[in-house]
């Protein structure tokens, strides 16, 4: 081996580039420590052997007389230079790495960028022994013309500069740019890559994200805001509007109660007034589905205390049906009923009114009769391993106790007034022969049973304990040590 290090050693010199090449084109990237000590261990051999065989990096070339020999050691020579620009950048960009993550990419390729041009302006000085001042004059003017051409792509990197350094968004933030809303997939030297909501990537130059609107949805990490805003009659009273938009809030469970969702009246004019409901949930998934869940409670709680939503379509003059009747028009479950049916059903309800924390059917009680809600807010809440908890609310349009009707069963949940409740109560012996004269509605009443036996099924099944493992003896000592 010494004799062929001594014998063909520009050679060899070759053959640790290419094992070096080789070497990290095979290693995978997990094992990234293990490449960068084989990279600073292959350099350090390539080091040793230029330096003994006469080959310093410092000074040209030691053979002028044999042109061959003299440029493959002045390309050995230059490598060396580059060949140390990169065992260095990798160096810097796992430090990086580890310091600041992902987000300090953009910093590592420009001090990358930086090592080269030292290298090679180096390279140039000392192998080639040129002139660096003329080189250097040469390359300002060249750098001029290419940063006069390059003007928006400049922007667009020192732009990068910038949002790096005051890290207003990271990856994986859910932000907005002048309106454009999605998910941070990549932030490198030309622009910001946001995975949209539709699915779509958009590609964002970082010198219009430094000039915009930015909002990060993801900071605080645990609060993620949402809005609904409605427009309603200007002849409403907003009193109405707001206590039943309250009410609606109170139904939507996902909502965070601090910070406290809120209701505000925004705008008002002869035209209508807007008003808007704003709170926080605890992820971004949930945003899409709790503003829908939202804006239907809304729509139903407003219904319920006799406000519309404003339409710029006109309507055919609406029908004044009393409530009873407007809650049978409006059902899911009797909306089947001929209009004569349903004028005999809406004077067979009869009114029944519970106050705030007022249970309406306990858990075990089998119900004699049906109850349609017509305004406020029910709290469903079932047990699991002898502990209650609030498994979801329901508001106006919604039916309970069909488990006595159908089946004769009781109910497993308690269900309890969360805000001042008034209800509509039909009576078994009443309901009882409709069910079997019309088999639909039987079926439909029957299908949102199974559903919810489904659901509290799942709900109060208890979560298997995951047993710890046993520590073993290195484990133990670890922890001692």
């Amino acid at each position: 081996m010494p004799t062929l290090l001594t014998d063909h050693p520009l050679l060899c010199a070759l053959a640790l580039i290419l094992i070096d090449i080789l070497l990290w084109r095979l290693i995978s990237a997990n094992s990234s420590n293990w490449k960068l000590a084989l990279r600073l261990v292959i350099f350090s051999l390539f080091s040793v052997l230029l330096f003994n065989e006469g080959m310093n990096p410092m000074e040209p070339a030691p053979w002028p007389e044999n042109v061959p020999l003299h440029l493959a050691a002045t390309g050995l020579q230059i490598g060396w230079w580059l060949f140390g620009a990169r065992t260095l950048t990798v160096l810097l960009g796992t430090v990086m790495m580890q310091r600041v993550g992902h987000t300090g990419r953009l910093l590592q390729d420009l001090i990358g960028a930086v090592i080269f041009l030292i290298a090679i302006i180096a390279a140039l000085a000392y192998v080639l022994d040129l002139p660096v001042k003329g080189v250097l004059a040469t390359s300002g003017a060249v750098a001029i013309i290419v940063g006069l051409a390059l003007q928006s792509t400049l922007s667009d990197v020192f732009s990068g500069i910038v949002l790096n350094a005051t890290k207003p968004y990271q990856i994986d933030d859910w932000i907005s740019i002048d309106g454009t809303e999605g998910r941070v997939t990549d932030i490198d030297w030309r622009a910001t890559r946001l995975q949209t909501t539709q699915g779509s990537m958009a590609v964002i130059p970082n010198s219009l994200a430094a000039k915009a609107k930015i909002i990060n949805f993801s900071r605080p990490r645990d609060l993620f805001g949402l809005s609904v805003s409605l427009q309603i009659s200007p002849h409403a009273r907003p009193q109405t509007v707001i206590e039943a938009l309250e009410r609606a809030m109170q139904g939507c469970r996902p909502l965070l109660g601090k910070p406290a969702p809120n209701v505000a009246l925004k705008s008002s004019s002869s035209s209508g007034a807007e008003y808007e409901i704003s709170g926080f949930v605890s992820s971004m998934a949930q945003k899409r589905e709790v503003r829908n869940q939202l804006f239907d409670l809304a729509y139903r709680h407003l219904k319920a205390s006799g406000v519309s939503l404003l339409s710029t379509v006109e309507t055919a003059t609406p029908v004044n049906y009393s409530r009873p009747r407007a809650l049978l028009e409006g059902s899911n479950i009797f909306s089947t009923l001929r209009q004569e049916e349903k004028d005999t059903f809406s004077q067979n309800m009869t009114l029944q009114t519970f106050r705030a924390g007022e249970m309406i059917l306990a858990t075990g009680e089998v119900s004699d009769h049906l109850f349609i809600i017509e305004s406020g807010v029910v709290s469903v809440a079932l047990s699991r391993a002898g502990t209650k908890f609030e498994a979801g609310r329901m508001g106006p349009g919604e039916v309970i106790g069909e488990a006595g009707i159908l089946e004769g069963q009781a109910v497993i949940a308690d269900f309890s007034a969360k805000t001042f409740c008034t209800l509509y109560r039909i009576e078994k012996e009443y309901l009882k022969p409709c069910l079997d004269a019309r088999r639909d509605i039987s079926d439909a009443m029957k299908s949102l049973l199974d559903f919810r036996l489904h659901t509290a099924h799942t709900l109060t099944q208890e979560v298997p304990k995951v047993v710890e493992k046993r520590k073993g003896i290195l484990q133990w000592l670890r922890s001692r040590a």
